[in-house]
């Protein structure tokens, strides 16, 4: 989503006349505002001041959060990354927790205590330093249960955080969570100062001071000059400008109104390869559209149909016509094969099979076929998925009618979690438990199929509570038989995710959830 990810509540952005406008108007011509005309930057090595230069223009869509509690999309979490700080951060190439704000921790023997230690001299832009009530007003604000965030689940496992000094603060938890660092990094763990009653201000901790927000066009970042890590950001300048649709952000990269873009369907990808002054790159990720049927009402509360579904459907060729190759056959479940200690490549859903899918729906009752409208949003490759799928189905007699919208309306004012059939494109997650915990188990605050199945919920919670690697991943293993059997959604893919950047630039590393990837570590060549 989210890849989770990802994307609630953006508002709708006017299509292809204001888009037109928008390329248009992208600011001035890349000889005023471009990099050729910085001056060069170099690496800092520690002890040495920030050695600065250019300016990088990044396309994305439009914001509608930018109180961190509340952001989604890939564009809010870009921000809300290059503004403010996470206490635990992951690397991108181990997958491990890493610090941020915190410049270490100790957990007790029962892995109920995790004892922090902040790191010296960070900041909020205001001047006021960082310290442990910041932290414990953070956390206390994301678990406040009057909140609504959808944190508030995430965190139900915590019994208090304390300042155990200004600079040290100490989480206890009511039983063991093996994922409970990746926790702290969850998208909206963003640092905030204690007191803070408006939280959409921007006075974050970051690498980057926003510097003027015009939420129709774009928002400009200033590097930081007191940001703790010595020698970032590299940049002076960070320009996110808002786009409605893909190609246009990648017309723009082409013609050299922007620098970097970091979300595109395959096929804007491959129409990137081996044009002059872009370097494009990809990253293997557990990110997945997923197609899922509501469970608690007609027609979805017949579990035949959505096995008709599963029948109907052809992984391999819309892994081929969506995806180009790229990626790999999902099993119907959100546990992929990145998760190399869990995924279970034995686990494998029903081979198609049209006349076994039409005997079901027959037999559920529709013996001439089903109509459905199937809800998607318009990026990505899910109108393309959306269309092999209905030409798919259409020989097993489920009928669809398409309905291609915006992102930001598709997930605005939780639509998404209403319609009976929908696509929805999951991110990456640094660890499996997040899917189940968030779009599974009975109740979860985005489980948009309403399934409620306690074999399930019981396995969900021995997976996300046991300290033992070998029973984590037997309950893992036991959910993908599961959900491969009788599960309300269809997986057909992990994807990629694909970037393109301008080569005059370097340092650029690709995040697996692209509103993750840091920007402080960019500069000029």
């Amino acid at each position: 989503m989210k890849t989770i990810i990802s994307r609630i509540l953006r508002a709708f952005f006017p299509a292809l006349a204001v888009f037109a406008l928008l390329l248009a108007a992208c600011g001035p011509s890349p000889e005023a505002t471009g990099p050729a005309g910085e001056p060069e930057a170099t690496q800092a090595e520690p002890g040495e001041e920030r050695q600065t230069g250019g300016t990088l223009r990044v396309a994305f869509q439009s914001l509608v959060q930018t109180d961190p509690a509340l952001i989604s999309s890939d564009a809010e979490v870009l921000v809300a990354n290059a503004v403010y700080d996470y206490l635990v951060d992951v690397d991108p190439v181990t997958n491990e927790p890493t610090p941020r704000l915190a410049a270490g921790w100790d957990i007790s023997d029962d892995g109920t205590s995790y004892l922090f230690s902040l790191v010296e001299g960070a900041t909020f832009h205001d001047g006021s330093p960082v310290t442990a009530a910041d932290v414990v007003w953070t956390f206390d604000r994301l678990r406040n249960p009057d909140s609504g965030y959808a944190t508030v689940s995430l965190y139900e496992n915590i019994v208090s955080v304390e300042a155990a000094s200004e600079n040290e603060v100490n989480f206890t938890l009511s039983s063991p969570n093996p994922f409970f660092l990746y926790d702290l990094s969850d998208n909206h763990a963003l640092i905030i100062k204690d007191g803070t009653t408006d939280a959409s201000d921007f006075n974050g901790s970051g690498p980057f001071v926003v510097e003027t927000y015009s939420p129709e066009d774009r928002i400009v970042l200033v590097a930081n000059e007191n940001y703790f890590v010595e020698g970032q950001p590299a940049l002076d300048h960070v320009e996110i400008i808002f786009f409605a649709e893909e190609g246009a952000m990648v017309d723009a990269l082409r013609g050299g109104q922007v620098d970097l873009v970091m979300r595109m369907s395959t096929p804007l990808f491959e129409s990137l390869q081996d044009v002059e002054g872009i370097e494009t790159t990809f990253a293997s990720t557990n990110g997945f559209d997923l197609i899922r049927l509501r469970s608690d009402r007609e027609p979805g509360n017949d579990p035949r149909i959505i096995q008709a579904m599963k029948l109907a459907t052809d992984r391999e060729a819309i892994l081929e016509l969506v995806q180009q190759g790229y990626g790999s056959v999902g099993n119907d479940s959100p546990i992929g094969p990145l998760y190399t200690n869990y995924h279970d490549p034995a686990v494998q859903p029903p081979a198609r099979d049209v006349e076994a899918a039409r005997a079901l729906l027959a037999e559920a009752g529709y013996p001439d076929g089903i109509d459905l409208t199937l809800h998607t949003p318009n990026t990505g490759g899910r109108p393309d998925l959306a269309a092999v799928l209905q030409s798919q189905w259409a020989e097993a007699g489920i009928n669809l009618e398409l309905s291609v919208e915006p992102e930001e309306v598709y997930y605005g004012d939780d639509g998404w979690l209403e319609v009976d059939l929908g696509i929805t494109g999951w991110g990456s997650r640094p660890y499996p438990q997040f899917y189940l915990d968030t779009m599974l188990v009975t109740g979860a605050v985005w489980n948009e199929s309403h399934f409620s199945d306690q074999e399930f919920d019981a396995l969900a919670a021995t997976a996300g509570g046991s300290l033992d690697e070998a029973e984590r991943a037997d309950a893992y293993a036991q959910i993908q038989a599961l959900l491969a059997d009788r599960g309300p959604v269809i997986i057909p893919y992990y994807f990629p995710v694909f970037g393109a950047i301008s080569d005059l630039f370097t340092g650029f590393q690709l995040e697996a959830f692209p509103g993750r990837t840091d920007l402080h570590t960019i500069r000029l060549k």
